[in-house]
């Protein structure tokens, strides 16, 4: 037999031994190129652009901070139409611009008057109110206006009746019930012909006040008066209830004479 035959058992030996050794003992060969092959850092992390002002906050986390603010109206009992011998409402926003306006306002006894449409400033029919004829509480009837005129209007449209309180219910001056509701949906506390009162939900939170209006620490007369209108209440709505409140506390109108 050759010696090819039977490997040489200490060359094998040596080797193994070596590269044992080598794992143990890099070599410098084996050192340089672990230090010259370092790993790259990892990425940074993504972070998504802000959106923001000046000042670089995040404009929507800004928003979602602010607390609503109430909405300022100056109320004039005068129709903005001018209409001699009549009354009526216009209603500015804090702009100065006209929001509400009810001209077709009229004095005559509820047997004889007609329904009263509340209007926005451009004069677009919001919301109708028709005195309840026969009614020992001076009740009112609110519903959804519309362009067709002054027909007969169903008890199912009814968005709210409004009527004046007890005398037994003091320091209570009217009373509103939602339509769908057994119980009282929005109360007046106060006194709306000083132009001092509050308009409070069932839970007792207020959700409008009327005040006499102050120019230059000069209080004007009760023709002019403001309404402040808390954040989340419609407008039109509470409108609606200085509205009625300006003719369930009834008093005599007697209309500007140029001389």
């Amino acid at each position: 037999m050759t010696a090819a035959a039977f490997p040489d058992r200490s060359s094998t030996t040596t080797s193994t031994m070596a590269i044992s050794a080598s794992r143990i003992h890099p070599s410098s060969a084996t050192e340089t190129t672990t230090t010259t092959t370092r790993p790259l850092p990892p990425p940074p992390p993504l972070v998504p652009p802000r959106r923001g002002g000046a000042g670089g906050g995040d404009g929507a986390d800004a928003d979602a901070g602010r607390t609503p603010a109430a909405l300022h109206h100056t109320v004039w009992k005068r129709s903005s139409m001018g209409f001699h011998g009549t009354d009526g409402f216009s209603v500015y926003d804090a702009a100065g611009a006209l929001a509400f306006r009810v001209d077709n306002y009229s004095r005559r006894r509820k047997v004889f008057a007609s329904e009263l449409i509340l209007m926005d400033g451009q004069g677009a029919p919001l919301l109708a109110l028709r005195p309840q004829i026969f009614s020992m509480h001076d009740q009112w009837n609110c519903y959804n206006a519309s362009e067709e005129g002054q027909g007969k209007r169903p008890s199912s449209h009814r968005l709210f009746s409004m009527r004046k309180c007890s005398v037994l219910q003091k320091g209570h001056q009217a009373e509103v019930s939602m339509s769908g509701s057994c119980s009282t949906s929005f109360w007046v506390e106060g006194c709306f012909r000083r132009r001092s009162c509050k308009i409070r939900n069932s839970d007792g939170e207020e959700v409008a006040r009327i005040t006499r209006k102050k120019s230059n620490s000069l209080t004007l007369g009760d023709d002019v008066f403001s309404l402040v209108v808390q954040p989340g209440m419609d407008c039109a709505m509470i409108m609606a209830f200085v509205v009625v409140l300006d003719r369930i506390c009834w008093k005599p109108y007697k209309p500007l004479i140029c001389s």
